[in-house]
C-alpha cells in the first residue's frame, strides 16, 4: 500500500512538472531557425545603420537619418503603427563638418583624434605652440594667465598604452559560464564610496574652472589624451548640450600615443607646433528626443491588448559609426521582427519593437518612455497599460552571441527561459541562466517599475578592449553569424512569449517611501 502512494505521488509530481512545463512549438521554431539564418538581412540591416547613417549622437542629423530610415523600413515589412514618438526634451544636436589636426614641428606627423562632443569651432584654420597644461588645484591656474592667447594647450595624459600580451578578442568560457550560475553571495563592494564621490565632484567642479578658464584666456584648441591602445581612443560623455548651455571650447580627444610623444618631446624643452581645425554645427530647430516604434498587431480577442516589447538603442557616440554600441543590438531587433513577418505569423499579443534615443547621456529614450506609458519609477504611480506588457526583451552587449540571460532577480522566469533555451540548445552553446542584476542599458527602465525586463549574455568579442564608445567601432568589428543567431533567437523568445497562456511571472512591485500610490 505505502508504494502504490508513493507511486501516485510521483505520478502527481511528474503531472505537475509536464503542467509546468513550456508549451514549445518545434514547427514554428524550425520556420524562424530557416528565415534566420538562410534568408538573413541582417548585414543590409547593419549596413544602412552604420555606414549610411554614419555617427547617431542624440538628436544629430547621422541619428534623424537612422530613425527615418528604421520607420520607413519597417512599415515595408508590414509592422503596424511605426512612428517616430516623442519622449521629452533632450537639447541640442550635434554635427562634426571638419577635423584635422597634425603636428608640424619639430617635424610633420598627422594625429588620431575626433572633436569632443558638442565642442565649439575654431576660428578657422590655427597653429600654434602647444602648451602643457598641469593643474591639481584651481590656483595653479595663475600661472598660465594672460599666456594662452592662440595656444594650443594639451592636458597631461594618465592612460597606459604599453603593449597587451592579451587577446583583444574573448568568448566565454564554460567555467565562466558557471560562475554566471551562482546565486551571488554577499554584497559586492561598491565603487563609489562617500570618499570617491567626492573625489569626482571636486575634479568635475577643478574641470569646470579649468575649462572657463580656457575659454576667457582665448586658448585656440583644446587637447585630452584618451584611453586606448594602438591608435584606438574611447571617448566621452562631451560637453554640455542643454538648450541653455554655453558652447564649450574647441577641443580633440586624442589617442594616448599621440598625446605622449606631444608630452615626451616638451619634457625635453623641445617645443611642439601643431596646426588644427574644428568646424561642428549646433541644432536647435527641434530640442525633442524622439524613439522609434513600431508593432505587429496581436489577433487574439482576449490577449491582443497585451505587448511583448523588445528593443535596443539606437544613439550612438561620434568616434565611430557605433556598429557594435548598438546597431548591432538595433539590426538584431528589426531582424527578429522582420523573421517573424516573414513567416506569416500572427500573433495573439502585440509585438512592438522599440529603438531608444538619449541612452549614451542617461538611458533617456527608455526611461521617459515608460514614464509615459507604464509608471514613474520614483513613485511607483502606475498607468492602466502597465498590466498589460508581458514582457521587454533588450540587446546592448555588442556584436556577441546569445548564452544566456540575467533573470534581473525574477526567479520565477528560470523554468520558462530553460525550457525556451533548450529547444534552442543547437544554436546556443551551453545556454546559461544566471539570477544576477545587469546594468547600464535600457531593460533597467522596465525592471524599475517591475515589468520583466531582461538583457542577454552575449560572448564579449572585442567590446571592452576595441569598439564599445571608440574610434573603432565600425562595421567590419560585427560578426554576422552571432548576429545571425541572437536574432533567430530573440524571434523564437518573442514568438513563445506572445503565444504563451500567462503573461511573464513578474517581481514584487518595489516600495517606494511616501509613495501616493
Amino acid at each position: 500500500m505505502k508504494q502504490i502512494y508513493v507511486l501516485l505521488l510521483l505520478v502527481g509530481f511528474g503531472f505537475t512538472q509536464a503542467l509546468a512545463q513550456e508549451k514549445i512549438d518545434y514547427q514554428m521554431i524550425n520556420r524562424i531557425k530557416q528565415e534566420g539564418l538562410k534568408n538573413s538581412q541582417i548585414e543590409m540591416i547593419a549596413s544602412y545603420l552604420t555606414d549610411v547613417s554614419g555617427p547617431r549622437l542624440t538628436n544629430s542629423p547621422g541619428l534623424k537619418s537612422a530613425e527615418d530610415w528604421a520607420v520607413k523600413t519597417l512599415t515595408s515589412w508590414g509592422l503596424t503603427n511605426s512612428k517616430l514618438e516623442a519622449w521629452g526634451e533632450f537639447g541640442k544636436g550635434w554635427r562634426v563638418d571638419k577635423s584635422y589636426v597634425a603636428m608640424t614641428s619639430p617635424y610633420y606627423m598627422p594625429f588620431i583624434a575626433i572633436p569632443k562632443a558638442w565642442t565649439g569651432s575654431t576660428n578657422g584654420a590655427v597653429s600654434g605652440e602647444v602648451i602643457l597644461l598641469k593643474v591639481e588645484k584651481e590656483e595653479d591656474l595663475d600661472q598660465y594667465k594672460g599666456k594662452l592667447t592662440g595656444k594650443i594647450v594639451l592636458f597631461p595624459s594618465s592612460y597606459d598604452a604599453s603593449s597587451t600580451f592579451e587577446a583583444d578578442g574573448n568568448r566565454y568560457t564554460d567555467e565562466e559560464l558557471k560562475e554566471l550560475e551562482k546565486y551571488p553571495t554577499g554584497g559586492a563592494p561598491s565603487r563609489y564610496t562617500p570618499e570617491l564621490i567626492a573625489q569626482y565632484r571636486a575634479r568635475r567642479a577643478l574641470q569646470n574652472k579649468i575649462s572657463e578658464f580656457l575659454i576667457s584666456e582665448n586658448a585656440a584648441v583644446i587637447i585630452s589624451g584618451k584611453n586606448g591602445r594602438h591608435g584606438t581612443f574611447f571617448t566621452s560623455n562631451g560637453a554640455p548640450y542643454q538648450k541653455d548651455a554655453t558652447v564649450a571650447g574647441a577641443e580633440f580627444e586624442m589617442a594616448t600615443e599621440h598625446t605622449n610623444l606631444m608630452e615626451r618631446i616638451l619634457e625635453k624643452g623641445i617645443p611642439v607646433k601643431l596646426e588644427a581645425e574644428i568646424k561642428t554645427t549646433f541644432f536647435e530647430d527641434d530640442l525633442q528626443g524622439y524613439n522609434v516604434i513600431a508593432e505587429i498587431q496581436g489577433t487574439d480577442k482576449k490577449l491582443k491588448e497585451e505587448v511583448v516589447m523588445l528593443g535596443g538603442h539606437l544613439d550612438s557616440w561620434h568616434a565611430g559609426t557605433g556598429a557594435t554600441d548598438n546597431a548591432a543590438g538595433c539590426a538584431v531587433m528589426m531582424e527578429a521582427v522582420r523573421i517573424l513577418k516573414a513567416t506569416g505569423y500572427q500573433p495573439k499579443r502585440t509585438i512592438r519593437i522599440a529603438l531608444w534615443t538619449g541612452e549614451e547621456q542617461g538611458i533617456y529614450g527608455s526611461r521617459n518612455y515608460v514614464k509615459n506609458h507604464f509608471g514613474d519609477s520614483e513613485t511607483m504611480n502606475l498607468k492602466s497599460d502597465h498590466s498589460k506588457l508581458s514582457a521587454y526583451y533588450n540587446i546592448d552587449n555588442g556584436t556577441g552571441r546569445i548564452r544566456g540571460v540575467y533573470l534581473q532577480e525574477n526567479e520565477a522566469a528560470r523554468p520558462i527561459f530553460n525550457d525556451w533555451f533548450n529547444a534552442l540548445s543547437d544554436i546556443i552553446e551551453t545556454p546559461t541562466i544566471s539570477v544576477r542584476n545587469t546594468g547600464g542599458t535600457d531593460h533597467l527602465a522596465f525592471d524599475g517599475v517591475s515589468i520583466p525586463g531582461f538583457q542577454f549574455i552575449q560572448d564579449d568579442i572585442e567590446y571592452n578592449t576595441r569598439t564599445h564608445h571608440s574610434n573603432m567601432d565600425v562595421y567590419e568589428r560585427l560578426e554576422m553569424d552571432d548576429l545571425k543567431q541572437m536574432a533567430t533567437v530573440i524571434a523564437a523568445i518573442v514568438y513563445h512569449t506572445a503565444e504563451r497562456t500567462e503573461m511573464m511571472p513578474r517581481k514584487p512591485l518595489k516600495k517606494v517611501e511616501n509613495s501616493t500610490r
